[in-house]
């Protein structure tokens, strides 16, 4: 009997995992592009917890073949939402308990999801004084590591497994298109636009890759300020970030991407949080300005339930002045990424690393309010 049950919890392990991937591909059309045009939307929403289950179940299945992480230990990261869900996920297939770093900007669902799920949530109560609550979660998880005999963190920023867990989108996205011109991606920590330009670069060797940040985001060269949107941008550098891959980035500012998720709820019944209405924003605009026959492929990372209260909230919107206008239909020219602090979106096609630029410095001087991690 012992060992049917075992058994029984080993299938049903496997079968959580099995969840993972195959997601499908959405044409976005109307009123994003005129009609005949248009760009395809890989919904990621439709994983469990979002792409991030992804590298959550890749980054644990590694570690445990290395060592690096034993049966049982304990696993301890920093995250702003749905990379937690991803490592709650690997921690009931592989049998770890779970400690989340989280900040108070995560959302109160979020937080009652991830501990339904089994998951410790750690809220830090007060940013890094240059680092931002980037910085605090990140110095928590070292103290709770220490706390923690056996215990492993998956460092998501620079681990090349998050990078890695990504093949697997990027092949069903060949098999899906056939060809791909473009691909559209939001970045943080770098992981699945590194992962899947990668292997789409391979296969179709012209591929534009362009990359999408949030205004207030240090990632490509911009000053650190307070953030709004969470799931895209850094008040760090992660070094998963591949800026040789990156033929142009445009950073949006929330209020153009809560037009654009409200614009495709009303108009395709699939939409998500700030990733995804800035994402679309940009899709749509190369959608176009392109050939009409160009492929382009944009990745949304998840859905829009946790952003019922923000996103989707009127209130919510109305307090923080995000029910302005709809965005500009161009976005404003930047020849240089540090040329000048971008407000509105803003797009520059000369993409290198923010180190190399004159007078970097390896971190922030200002705090910021959210996260480059997760959704």
């Amino acid at each position: 009997m012992q060992s049917l049950t075992k058994a029984a919890t080993s299938s049903g392990r496997s079968a959580l995992s099995g969840l993972v991937g195959n997601t499908p591909l959405l044409r976005v059309s109307e009123p994003l592009a005129p009609t005949g045009r248009g760009f395809w939307a890989k919904l990621e929403g439709f994983n469990p917890g979002g792409i991030k289950d992804r590298p959550g179940l890749h980054m644990v299945e590694r570690a445990r073949a290395r060592g690096d992480l034993r049966p049982g230990g304990r696993i301890i990261e920093s995250t702003s939402g749905t990379l937690g869900l991803g490592l709650a996920l690997a921690g009931m297939v592989y049998g770890h308990p779970v400690t989340l770093v989280t900040d108070p900007g995560l959302e109160l669902s979020m937080t009652r999801l991830l501990t339904a799920y089994g998951s410790q949530v750690n809220v830090v109560s007060e940013p890094h004084p240059t680092g931002g609550w980037q910085q605090a979660r990140r110095e928590r998880v070292q103290r709770l590591l220490a706390q923690h005999p056996g215990s492993w963190c998956p460092d998501q920023y620079s681990n090349p497994d998050n990078v890695a867990a990504y093949t697997p989108l990027a092949l069903e996205l060949a098999s899906e298109m056939g060809h791909i011109d473009v691909l559209v991606c939001s970045v943080g920590t770098g992981g699945h636009s590194a992962g899947v330009s990668r292997v789409l670069r391979q296969l179709y060797p012209e591929l534009t890759v362009v990359g999408v940040d949030t205004i207030g985001s240090t990632i490509f060269g911009q000053p650190a300020r307070p953030r709004l949107m969470r799931g895209l941008g850094s008040s760090i550098y992660p070094r998963n970030v591949a800026y040789e891959n990156f033929s142009e980035v445009h950073w949006v500012a929330p209020h153009e991407a809560v037009w654009t998720c409200r614009q495709l709820a009303a108009s395709h019944y699939a939409t998500g949080g700030w990733s995804v209405g800035a994402v679309a924003l940009v899709a749509g605009w190369l959608a176009r300005t392109m050939p009409a026959d160009a492929r382009i492929v944009a990745i949304f990372p998840d859905g829009p339930q946790r952003y019922l209260g923000t996103v989707y909230d009127d209130d919510y919107c109305a307090a923080h002045g995000l029910l302005e206008s709809p965005p500009s239909p161009e976005p404003e020219l930047l020849g240089r990424l540090d040329e000048k602090e971008v407000t509105r979106w803003t797009r520059c096609t000369t993409v290198v690393d923010p180190l190399t630029l004159q007078g970097a410095q390896g971190g922030s001087d200002v705090e910021a309010d959210a996260s480059e991690e997760d959704r």
